[in-house]
């Protein structure tokens, strides 16, 4: 009981943090470029990003799918910076939690490695790709990929403890397995997958997408590892923090090699991420994971249709 009882102090100063974040938010969507201290933007981001990185981890989804629609909507940095910026904003957020996450069983070792080192393929792939493309384009493509994100979490079903018969050969031969403590529970939970193959074939899809937008990858990672792979809930969003840190890193040398990082976006940001995310890890533990679902979807919801607006034109 000593351990749960800084939680609620922890969520009362994360609902304080959130409602300073959503007029700083409103204000920097209509706020002019001109006339205003350069130390305001790196302010904002920081508030912006801590709170953001207290949702990522307990939802499974990383930093970097909340941070470059957000940012590039109602920011104005220009989105190749935002996008180098959100691969090292979901690489600090997942390293952040990576140890917690590690330490207490709710990430496997044995069930990332191999998916991660598919995605960090196509990551490497997908920043090539989005780099050579005109930013336009690439702001639309990223309100409809928003979009479809909210549709894909609005509609999916999550198992607490999905049922897997037997594994698979592949999943027998890498020993993928394990057991952790439901700390809910109070007992220890086994697991095992299966369907390993094709969970590689879609991790390395969703690796192009990582490295194609800077969102990181944990908005598929967690579906992938709970509902096609069978891992418990809690392994799946611990899980899929700890590939981002593999995948993300990945991309994010391409977005650097090519210059296209700026240190007044990703300093602040990164710091902000970092320190939520360590919240974020002590949640997870604690609370359910879809606890926090209804709000990203909104959060996720009003970024897309502001990215899409922007790249067509009809929001400047």
């Amino acid at each position: 009981m000593r351990d749960n009882q800084p939680i609620p102090r922890l969520l009362r100063c994360g609902a304080v943090l959130f409602a300073v974040t959503c007029p700083a938010l409103a204000w920097a969507a209509g706020a002019p470029e001109a006339g205003m201290p350069w130390w305001v933007w790196p302010l904002a981001l920081f508030l912006v990003c801590f709170v953001l990185g207290m949702i990522a981890v307990p939802a499974g989804i990383g930093g970097g799918v909340l941070f470059v629609p957000i940012v590039s909507g109602f920011f104005p940095f220009h989105l190749d910076f935002v996008r180098g910026a959100g691969l090292l904003v979901a690489l600090a957020s997942a390293l952040a939690a990576g140890p917690s996450l590690l330490r207490n069983g709710l990430a496997d070792l044995r069930l990332a490695l191999p998916l991660a080192l598919v995605a960090a393929v196509g990551a490497i792939a997908g920043a090539l790709i989005g780099l050579a493309l005109p930013v336009q384009w690439v702001q639309t493509a990223l309100g409809v990929t928003i979009l479809c994100i909210v549709a894909l979490m609005w509609r999916s079903k999550t198992s607490e403890f999905p049922e897997v018969s037997r594994p698979d050969p592949l999943a027998a031969a890498l020993r993928i397995n394990g057991i952790f403590h439901d700390r809910t529970l109070g007992r220890d939970v086994a697991w095992r997958v299966h369907r390993t193959p094709l969970a590689l074939l879609l991790f390395a899809g969703i690796g192009v997408l990582a490295g194609l937008f800077g969102l990181g990858a944990g908005w598929a990672n967690m579906p992938v590892l709970n509902l096609v792979m069978g891992a418990p809930l809690r392994v799946s969003a611990g899980t899929s923090g700890f590939v981002l840190s593999l995948v993300d890193s990945s991309a994010a040398w391409v977005y650097i090699n090519q210059g296209a990082l700026l240190a007044m976006i990703a300093a602040p940001s990164v710091i902000g991420m970092m320190l939520g995310a360590f919240i974020g890890a002590r949640l997870l533990a604690v609370i359910r994971a879809s606890a926090i679902r209804t709000l990203v979807i909104t959060l996720l919801l009003l970024a897309g249709l502001r990215a899409l607006a922007k790249g067509m034109g009809w929001w400047a």
